[in-house]
């Protein structure tokens, strides 16, 4: 694997997410200037700040299932043995996988719609696919992180190492 490869596989949501809120919120910044002191607002500032944060949501999305950080009810695993820890966290994944394939396809449809019939955003006046494409790329990448979970425990639970439950909120 090359280094290259690593620091995306590592690092890839963190610089995607770097760069959509730093254009979030400079665009706020700029738009908020605007609006107090000049007394002029544009609609696409509005856009971009709008877009920005639903590639963030998305991308972000990855990154939890990544890390294992979305939003679980996990008191009955500290109570169950390790190899029953594992298959709960790979059955969830599994479900997790069918629903974002399910998501991905109909996520995909929307796209190929406004591709289709070339429609654009009000203030941009650019194709509104590359916005509405942060849902399917935001499935693609949560389906790649599931599949490096799901080959990671399945390796862990053929090895009887511990399964990797990420960072804790709580302790």
């Amino acid at each position: 694997m090359s280094e290259l490869y690593k620091a995306i596989d590592k690092n890839g949501e963190r610089w995607l997410l770097l760069v959509f809120y730093v254009m979030l919120v400079g665009t706020m910044f700029i738009e908020v200037v605007r609006r107090e002191v000049f007394a002029y607002s544009s609609i696409w500032g509005e856009e971009i700040v709008r877009y920005s944060f639903i590639y963030l949501a998305w991308i972000g999305a990855a990154a939890a299932v990544k890390e294992r950080g979305h939003i679980r009810i996990d008191v009955l695993m500290n109570y169950v043995p390790r190899t029953v820890k594992s298959l709960l966290y790979i059955f969830g994944d599994i479900v997790m996988f069918v629903v974002a394939i399910i998501a991905l396809y109909w996520s995909w449809e929307a796209v190929h719609v406004s591709w289709k019939f070339g429609s654009v955003t009000h203030g941009l006046r650019i194709s509104q696919v590359w916005f509405l494409f942060a849902v399917p790329f935001g499935f693609a990448l949560i389906l790649l992180r599931l599949t490096q979970s799901l080959l990671r425990d399945i390796s862990d639970l053929r090895n009887g190492r511990a399964v990797y439950e990420g960072d804790k909120l709580f302790d």
